[in-house]
């Protein structure tokens, strides 16, 4: 079977390259230990590489920045079965915005809005920490201000099973799977930038359940399937601080501890069938590099 690997940032994007191969190297590699032939898109326009390669692939996933997710993935949808969230989560997931409104409306604790002390101003849509940074000023054209939340960077990556998209035929009702919870290695620069720099997994923070359930409901509520990372923040309060709808960094570090294929639990959770829970040995820190190394 022939699975479609859509990297955007290796060929588009040299900031987030890095990062992009990272992952790149830990699905590819995962699908071809599982008997899959990878199809990887070339260099020219990334929409269009989607629509050559896609009719002739069996399965396909597409990993890129937040905010040029959803198309993509909307392209790939039309030609071959869909290993990633839909396309309309995701373009919910890159509105940081919408995503807080929604998941405050079902009582999911995330920032508030900025008072006198500490803020925060992000872009509206954005990817990862760029472009977040503490600042005295009003958010500019396309961001938006909230406050600062202070505690454990963590991250909970979930595999969850189809819930849209072809759900008549895959929809069977079965709870996500946690992969891991992780911690995140996020610094701040003299200038007040903020800046991902890897982390560590897998951990087990105070409150770990506490921490697990929340990150659960923000998947359910916002209707997330196949993988996807729930970032928080954990100090006097719990809070939600993004949603990835994708294919994250820290599957670097956790496909060197886990025992089960990414490649399998992505291929099952897409058609309802993910497993109860996944097996871990030992520790690692990772940077986004793609370097693991062993705690």
């Amino acid at each position: 079977m022939k699975v479609l690997l859509a990297e955007y940032t290796t060929a588009h994007d040299p900031v987030l390259a890095h990062e992009g191969r990272a992952m790149l190297g830990v699905l590819r590699g995962s699908f071809e230990r599982c008997g899959y032939e990878v199809v990887l898109p070339g260099d020219g326009d990334f929409g269009s590489e989607i629509e050559r390669l896609a009719p002739s692939c069996d399965m396909g996933l597409v990993i890129a920045p937040d905010h040029l997710l959803s198309k993509y993935t909307m392209i790939l949808e039309q030609h071959t079965h869909n290993l990633g969230c839909g396309f309309m989560t995701v373009a919910l997931c890159a509105n940081k915005v919408k995503t807080r409104n929604v998941l405050r409306q079902h009582n999911i604790p995330v920032p508030g809005e900025p008072g006198a002390g500490k803020r925060v101003i992000k872009p509206v849509k954005g990817c990862g920490s760029l472009g977040v940074r503490f600042a005295d000023g009003n958010p500019g054209k396309d961001e938006f201000a909230e406050e600062y939340v202070d505690g454990e960077h963590l991250s909970v990556s979930i595999v969850a099973n189809r819930v849209i998209g072809d759900a008549c035929q895959y929809f069977t009702g079965k709870p996500p799977v946690v992969l891991a919870v992780n911690r995140q290695d996020i610094r701040i620069d003299p200038d007040g930038h903020f800046r991902y720099c890897g982390g560590e997994t897998p951990v087990h923070p105070a409150r770990e359940d506490k921490i697990i359930a929340i990150a659960l409901k923000t998947a359910e509520v916002l209707g997330c399937q196949g993988y996807c990372g729930v970032d928080i923040v954990a100090g006097d309060r719990i809070c939600v601080i993004e949603v990835n709808p994708r294919i994250t960094t820290s599957l670097v570090g956790i496909a060197a501890c886990m025992k089960e294929e990414i490649a399998d639990i992505l291929v099952s959770a897409s058609k309802g069938q993910g497993p109860d829970r996944v097996h871990l040995s030992g520790r690692v820190r990772f940077n986004k590099d793609g370097a693991v190394t062993r705690v």
